[in-house]
């Protein structure tokens, strides 16, 4: 069925597709069909950031960034579902268009912006999800906050979600809002990190400890990489995501939409994002675990993460191109690893 749904959709823009389908999955969740939904017959538990994780085959985040199809997507068979990425206050993101699908290539070039209802929205949302699995939260900063005050945005998220949220991802590497992934770098990143820290010991004495992660980019080379390393190594990281989209337009170069700015995802970025991921599991201490995102195309790219080191994996252009078929076959294909 999926394959036709697929044409359908694809015949409108990539963002009304996206909007559509957000909306009946939602639709789904709130008349209480989810059970209709196709379930892995097979699935291995994983216990990662002292988090039991039903399986190790989750939703990257920006799919679901306002929370509003939490139990739906759930009942698809992932084991974790990350929204977001949510910011402090309701923004727009950039202007229309800002999605664009290369279908040649598999891949999608998105220049979103952070766009999302805001962090109460979201937290009311996870409020009123009945999903049984873990739930991460990505957050991020506001366009208009000034990079030298982006820690204060981050914090005010870090406090409204740390009660509902099952671990939080920092997100430092979107290529879409100005002056983000400066923060990825030097004293930013250690003032940043050293912040949230601090501000997570402190709700930790009226919450349950909720595990906090770095969100990388796949645009690193091995400097980057190694300055990275030792940067969350020395501040004791509780884990890392590796990678969100690239800049890079080499694998697509001559396709329609190449020129469009934003970031690529999907099928070209996968040997980058694997490299990344390879050498990051090289460097970390063992302590960190990594999930493993960017060009899962088929349960085969899944397990190849877990071989290079990732200790979980998330899904999100393959399942727009693959459907929810990927996520069952994924999941049936790890539990037997």
């Amino acid at each position: 069925m999926y394959p036709l749904f697929r044409k359908a959709a694809f015949l409108l823009s990539a963002e009304t597709a996206h909007e559509l389908t957000i909306d009946a999955l939602s639709a789904v969740g709130h008349l209480k069909l989810t059970n209709l939904m196709p379930q892995p017959k097979q699935q291995k538990s994983v216990n990662v950031f002292g988090i039991e994780f039903p399986n190790a085959v989750g939703l990257a985040a920006g799919l679901d960034k306002n929370g509003d199809a939490i139990d739906a997507l759930g009942a698809l068979g992932f084991g974790f579902i990350e929204v977001g990425t949510v910011t402090p206050e309701p923004q727009p993101g950039n202007p229309t268009p800002r999605l664009f699908r290369i279908p040649e290539k598999e891949a999608i070039i998105n220049r979103m912006g952070f766009n999302n209802k805001g962090v109460d929205y979201l937290v009311s949302r996870i409020r009123k999800s009945t999903y049984s699995g873990v739930i991460g939260v990505n957050i991020g900063k506001n366009k208009v906050t000034p990079e030298e005050e982006a820690v204060n945005d981050y914090l005010i998220c870090l406090e409204k979600v740390y009660e509902v949220a099952d671990y939080i991802v920092i997100n430092l590497s979107s290529p879409n809002t100005p002056g983000l992934r400066n923060l990825q770098f030097g004293e930013n990143l250690s003032n940043l990190i050293r912040a949230l820290k601090e501000r997570q010991a402190s709700l930790d004495e009226q919450f349950e400890h909720t595990p906090v992660l770095i969100k990388i980019a796949p645009d690193l080379d091995e400097d980057d990489i190694v300055e990275l390393t030792n940067t969350f190594n020395e501040l004791k990281v509780e884990g890392v995501i590796a990678t969100n989209t690239t800049i890079s337009r080499e694998q697509v170069e001559g396709c329609q939409f190449s020129d469009e700015q934003g970031g690529l995802s999907g099928t070209p970025v996968r040997d980058m994002s694997n490299q990344v991921l390879k050498r990051f599991r090289e460097l970390l201490d063992d302590s960190i675990p990594l999930i493993g995102v960017g060009g899962i195309m088929s349960e085969r790219d899944a397990e190849e993460k877990l071989t290079m080191g990732a200790d979980l994996v998330q899904i999100y252009t393959g399942f727009i191109y693959q459907g929810p078929g990927l996520i069952k076959r994924t999941v049936e294909r790890l539990a037997r690893m």
